[in-house]
């Protein structure tokens, strides 16, 4: 198989997925089910504007399909609450669109092997960047399935393994201080944000084996932790109490049980699995009322990437191997977080579990731009993002495609989400912090 037909494997299984989100009649993939997402057909659509953009035009140097659409598709110019109101493809006409963009580009780059020297297309980057674009979106479109009202309308998977030893696992591990290489300068498909590589000296800390569970979290529920001003910071506490926050979005009381619902079946809550769905305001409060703090993203990622005996960052938890289903909980398979203690052929070098797949985990850190950082191939990927507005998470939920789940991988959202599949793990200093 040559590269060509890898990457355009990896492009056919994003267009597989989305086209199975988004199997629906005209009047739900027309409506907008929260005002926190678009239509679907918008994301439908978006998706073949960009490939246009970026493949067809971009990369292979042509005059694209449709260049009459980029106005409707520009994410920048619509934000999501508007896009209801523009004059939008309709279903069958963005399929269409789909379809005839990709044609067009994969007719165009079969042969661009000798045009490598190009930065767009050195080592498949413009696929692979629109690849990922696509499961990005994808991901979105699951948010939205989520939020949407009504029965279930995704097929259910079977729930995932249950791990064997999870009883037996320690509640934290060290990870020793010391140096570590993070981001990367050679993965040919890492985007901007994840470049260039740099060494950063991260101080020993302790770190969560697995993410924090649904029954610890409704512990602290239970302590009153929604209603203690102690465990807030000030914009949190000043969010908790605007927004009404008192659990994780999705879920109900049931007398003195919670019940949540997931993809339109309503079930109880499994104190076993990630907590999902909370905010980063709500990770950070049940941190401090736990005694811990949340993880930098760099202990995050010296976690999740170091190999202490040769001294050398890996590209997942277990090495250097492309995901597989024994390794991480990813690709949809399960549309739901495993146990916590879930596969341990995929834990890092340290022994922490669960790094990469089942649930997003915020960090402590804002997003910002790495040491030499250049913009690539344009500034609203990344560089229009920077700044303490956003915070980063790391590792990728259940429904990350492995195309977007490197140990490198850098997402942002604002402290207030709550719609993504966002959960968290705690940390704490191995040794007292020393005064400034």
């Amino acid at each position: 198989m040559t590269d060509f037909d890898r990457t355009r494997s990896v492009l056919e299984r994003a267009r597989r997925r989305t086209l199975a989100l988004t199997d629906l009649d005209e009047q739900d993939l027309m409506a907008q089910h929260s005002r926190l997402m678009s239509p679907l057909v918008w994301d439908l659509a978006h998706i073949g504007n960009q490939e246009d953009i970026w493949l067809v035009r971009n990369a292979g140097r042509a005059a694209g399909v449709r260049p009459d659409l980029d106005h409707l598709y520009d994410a920048f110019r619509h934000p999501r609450f508007s896009r209801p109101d523009l004059p939008l493809l309709l279903p069958e006409q963005a399929r269409r669109y789909l379809a005839d963009v990709r044609d067009q580009a994969l007719d165009l780059l079969s042969g661009s092997a000798a045009r490598d020297a190009d930065p767009l297309l050195a080592g498949g980057f413009a696929l692979g960047m629109i690849a990922q674009h696509e499961q990005q979106h994808d991901e979105t479109m699951l948010a939205t399935h989520q939020l949407r009202s009504g029965p279930p309308v995704l097929e259910a998977p079977p729930p995932p393994p249950a791990p064997a030893d999870a009883a037996a696992l320690p509640r934290e591990v060290l990870v020793p201080g010391g140096p570590f290489t993070m981001g990367t300068s050679t993965d040919p498909w890492a985007l901007d944000n994840e470049r260039p590589a740099h060494v950063v000296h991260v101080p020993a800390f302790f770190l969560d084996t697995v993410p924090v569970t649904n029954g610890a979290y409704r512990q602290f529920i239970a302590d009153g932790g929604y209603a203690d001003p102690r465990w807030w910071s000030g914009p949190g506490w000043a969010h908790r109490q605007e927004a009404g926050l008192e659990a994780p979005l999705f879920w109900t009381r049931d007398g003195s049980n919670w019940l949540r619902r997931r993809f339109g079946v309503v079930e109880p809550v499994p104190g076993d699995e990630p907590v999902l769905h909370v905010c980063w305001y709500e990770a950070d409060a049940y941190a401090r009322w736990a005694g811990r703090r949340l993880p930098t993203e760099a202990e995050w990622e010296k976690a999740a990437r170091h190999d202490p005996g040769p001294g050398r960052s890996r590209r997942f938890p277990w090495g250097d191997a492309d995901p597989g289903p024994e390794h991480a909980n990813l690709g949809q398979r399960h549309l739901r977080p495993a146990a916590a203690g879930s596969y341990p052929a995929g834990q890092s070098a340290f022994g922490v579990r669960q790094l990469i797949g089942d649930v997003w985990e915020w960090t402590a850190s804002d997003f910002l731009p790495y040491p030499g950082f250049a913009a690539f191939p344009y500034r609203e990927y990344s560089e229009v993002f920077f700044g303490d507005e956003y915070k980063v998470l790391r590792g990728g939920a259940f429904g990350v495609d492995p195309v977007a789940a490197r140990g490198t991988f850098r997402n942002w959202d604002y402290p207030i989400r709550r719609q993504i599949f966002a959960g968290f793990r705690t940390a704490r200093d191995a040794e007292p912090r020393q005064a400034v």
